[in-house]
This record gives C-alpha cells, sequence and structure tokens, in this order.
C-alpha cells in the first residue's frame, strides 16, 4: 500500500473471529488518515502476498473499533470516540455482506400490506382481500378468499408437509385461522375470529404454534387459541350468513371468541409480537411500547417515546428490540435495561415514516426497514450513521417487509408488489 504523504502514523493490531484471514497480531504502522478501502487492501496484500497468482483472492472487509463500524478515517473516528492515538489500537476486520440481489417482484391485485416466510414458502396479505401462498420459485400456489376487507397482516402457525395453518386479520375486524392442502390444492377457513372492534392490523404466533395475539386500530389486544376445532367455536349466526351470499354456504368458518383481552392502550395498536413464551410486547400510536404477562393479564412494563410507533421487532440472538416510527428514525431498545434511557442507538437515514422493521435470524446485527420514502434499507446496528444497503427505485411506499428465511428478504408496498431480494449468508461476527 502506497502510503507517500499520508501524514501522521499510528499503531494498529488486525484481530478477526474467521482464522483463514488471520494476519498475526503483531501491531503494524498505518497512516492515521486511512479508511476502510485502504484497510481492506492492506490486509488483502498481507493474505495473498505468499500465494502464487492464480490462487490470491480480493476480498471486500469490514472494520470495527471499539464495537462501532468504521466509516470513515481511523484518526476521525477515534477522534470521534475520544480514544487515544498514542496506544496500540485494536481493529477487528471481518468479510463485508454483499449486497443483496433482486429475484423478482411478484405482481398481486392491490397493495401488499404484510408478509412472511417460513422454509420454502411465503404468504402475503392484500388489500385485495386475499391471502395468497407462494414458493421461494415466485409461483402463487393458492389464493385464499373469505374476508370482506383488505387484509392487514398474516402470519404462519405451523407447517407440517403439506399442510399448512394460517392466520390473517383484516379490515372487517375479523381474524381467520385457515388451513391449507398443498397435495389437494385446497383451502378453508376454519375459524372467523370475533371480538374487535376495528380494523385488525397486527397478528403474531407463540413459540408453540397455540396461541395468537392480535391488535387493532380499536386499541385493544387480544389472545385467541390457534388449535383448531375447540369446543368453545360455535357456528356463525344465521344473519351473519346471509350477509355473505358471495360466499359458499358450506364449509362456513366457527365463530371463535378471544381468551383473554389486554386493555392499556390509547390509541391504535399497530405492532404486537410475543416477546417471551407468555410475555407480549406491542406498540402503539399512543407513543408506547408495553410489555404484558399474558397468564396473568398484567401490563408488566411501559417503554415511552416521542413519536407514534408504527413497527417493532424482536431479535432472540441479541435480545434487542427495534422500533420504527413515525418520525423517520429507527430506534434500537434494551427492554432488560436497568439504566435510566433503554433507547441504545437510533438509525437515522429515511426520509419518511419507518413503517416496517425486521430482524435478521442468524445476525444479531442486522436488521432491514421498510418507509413511505418508498425504499427498504439493511442495517448493522454497529453503524447508525448510514445502512449497509439503500435499495430504491420502487414505485410506492413500503409497507412490509420480513426476513424469517435467510437469504430472501422481502418487501411489499403500495405498488401491488412483494419484490424478492437475495441476500448471500454470511456467518455473523
Amino acid at each position: 500500500m502506497d502510503t507517500t504523504g499520508c501524514g501522521s502514523y499510528l499503531q494498529a493490531r488486525f484481530v478477526t473471529k474467521d482464522q483463514k484471514f488471520a494476519v498475526g497480531e503483531s501491531p503494524f504502522s498505518v497512516p492515521e488518515n486511512v479508511g476502510p478501502q485502504e484497510l481492506s487492501a492492506l490486509i488483502n496484500k498481507l493474505l495473498n502476498e505468499e500465494k502464487a497468482e492464480e490462487d490470491v483472492q480480493q476480498i471486500d472487509f469490514d472494520f470495527l473499533i471499539d464495537g462501532e463500524l468504521l466509516r470513515v478515517s481511523v484518526s476521525n473516528h477515534m477522534e470521534e470516540k475520544g480514544i487515544s492515538s498514542e496506544t496500540v489500537v485494536e481493529i477487528e476486520y471481518f468479510e463485508k455482506h454483499p449486497a443483496p440481489t433482486p429475484e423478482g417482484s411478484l405482481l398481486h391485485d392491490d397493495w401488499v400490506s404484510s408478509v412472511q416466510g417460513l422454509e420454502d414458502r411465503i404468504i402475503t396479505g392484500s388489500y385485495d382481500n386475499t391471502v395468497r401462498m407462494w414458493n421461494t420459485q415466485g409461483e402463487n400456489l393458492m389464493t385464499l378468499s373469505y374476508h370482506s376487507d383488505p387484509v392487514k397482516c398474516v402470519s404462519w402457525i405451523k407447517k407440517d408437509g403439506e399442510t399448512s395453518l394460517l392466520v390473517s386479520g383484516s379490515h372487517d375486524q375479523t381474524l381467520v385461522i385457515w388451513e391449507v392442502n398443498e397435495e389437494k390444492q385446497t383451502y378453508q377457513a376454519l375459524h372467523s375470529c370475533r371480538g374487535h372492534a376495528r380494523s385488525v392490523d397486527t397478528v403474531a404466533v407463540d413459540k408453540s404454534g397455540t396461541k395468537i395475539c392480535s391488535g387493532s386500530f380499536d386499541s385493544m389486544i387480544k389472545i385467541w387459541s390457534a388449535v383448531p376445532g375447540t369446543t368453545e367455536d360455535k357456528s356463525e349466526r344465521i344473519e351473519d350468513q346471509h350477509k355473505k351470499k358471495i360466499r359458499s354456504e358450506k364449509n362456513q368458518p366457527l365463530t371463535r371468541t378471544p381468551l383473554l383481552t389486554l386493555d392499556g392502550h390509547r390509541e391504535a395498536v399497530s405492532s404486537v409480537l410475543w416477546y417471551k413464551n407468555n410475555e407480549v410486547c406491542s406498540a402503539s400510536w399512543d407513543h408506547t411500547i408495553q410489555l404484558w404477562d399474558v397468564e396473568s393479564g398484567v401490563q408488566k412494563s411501559t417503554l415511552t417515546g416521542t413519536k407514534v410507533f408504527l413497527s417493532i421487532a424482536h431479535s432472540e440472538s441479541c435480545g434487542l428490540l427495534a422500533s420504527g416510527n413515525a418520525d423517520r428514525h429507527i430506534r434500537i431498545w434494551d427492554p432488560r435495561s436497568s439504566e435510566g434511557t433503554v433507547v441504545k442507538s437510533s438509525l437515522s437515514h429515511h426520509n419518511g415514516w419507518v413503517t416496517t422493521v425486521d430482524w435478521s435470524r442468524v445476525n444479531p446485527n442486522q436488521l432491514i426497514s421498510g418507509s413511505y420514502d418508498q425504499t427498504f434499507k439493511l442495517w448493522d446496528i454497529r453503524s447508525a450513521k448510514a445502512p449497509l444497503y439503500n435499495m430504491s427505485g420502487l414505485g410506492d411506499k413500503v409497507l412490509a417487509v420480513n426476513w424469517n428465511i435467510p437469504e430472501l428478504l422481502l418487501f411489499g408496498g403500495a405498488d401491488n408488489c412483494l419484490h424478492v431480494f437475495r441476500s448471500a449468508e454470511i456467518i455473523p461476527r
């Protein structure tokens, strides 16, 4: 690496958790004003100096100093963080996450409000009142119709061979539990869950696949059984069936009522998730995130923000919550914190409401987001100033993202498409 005219130098020790990239831990003298590209070139030079020409590989690396990704020169980073240049600075490096590549777009008849992957299948909810099931090759395997208004949220309950159980929530104030049989190419609306007074905007299923949590514009959270065919269910009333002349009179779903109602939010509930086995986390337009004990129905704690919460996601691997907010920011929360503040950092690069966020299932540092600014972004929480990758070019606002399938980034929105990007699986560092 040509260091002519580089000015002052500092001592740096390069460390990595991936031993095939190790260059030894002896300190190197490097110019203060080098950035990530120059450091990557230096590491490649050290790795390749004893290799034959045909074996030389050029690999892009990222660098961490004191737990934060290097995005400026080493000297600027150290100055910002108050790290003395008189000591040997430890710089950790690892293979850079490659840019996601577009796989294609799956067209719907209206806005794509929700999406969730599982193994080699994807389900979407749409404003055309339907739920669709796709394979990861982009084929529409089935379209499920029963709701009378736009579908706002979908979730898998379980997948067992050719048979799947799903749940969807709708502007028609109901949730529907579906059974899908791919071998027979059939589906059935098993249960119509009734109890909300306004649009059902968010739904989550617990790990056991036995309980459903829903949140609504009526400010209520409700817990339902996800197990088909219990004795508490009853057939829909005759007058309800008369209102549904467009539907078959056969196989009408059984009406299901909630097991529990959690009443604590003052405005619409925008997002719910299962935080632990018997704990639910909810986000609301009332500027709060609330944690609930489902066994007792008691609110355990409240995280208070300054703006409307539009989406939350929880990472099991790092224990953190991410929230998408109406002030264009993503906030990272540690609900376990006993410190004065539980907001660890803010990710600020969107220019519109951040409608949806989701964590990587394999890398505890990465998440994706979608916004009304018509972009979706891939982030590393160790770099708050800018995303790893910014994916734009959509025709309208993003309403849903999902990263359940590690190699696929899924985005749906008001351009009537589900956009699929492929992301290389890099072992977390």
